[in-house]
């Protein structure tokens, strides 16, 4: 099993991320691009980084908007899965557009 790691120590090293709910330990970011084409290949990015590591995201796209929820089923909570995959998101972001 992979190691939980504190959502607060988490958020100290991301960030552009906030707590997710304050029922369960996760971590979400909000994000807003250019147009739905730029949120789509955002996503598209981020999905086949995801499947590549067998590690997916919650998510939901409205147009320009993209929501996502990152947390580790099988662990219960944050794990650094979660971190590396955020910092992924945070970099594909940056090059896209995304704020």
């Amino acid at each position: 099993m992979v190691e939980r790691l504190d959502v607060g120590a988490t958020l100290d090293s991301l960030p552009l991320w906030r707590s997710a709910e304050e029922d369960r330990p996760a971590i979400r970011r909000a994000l807003r691009f250019p147009d739905f084409n730029a949120a789509f290949g955002f996503m598209t990015r981020v999905a086949l980084r995801a499947d590549k590591a067998d590690h997916h995201p919650e998510w939901s796209n409205v147009y320009d908007r993209v929501e996502i929820v990152l947390t580790t089923h099988d662990a219960g909570g944050v794990t650094a899965r979660d971190v590396d995959l955020a910092n992924f998101i945070d970099q594909v972001a940056a090059d896209m557009g995304g704020r």
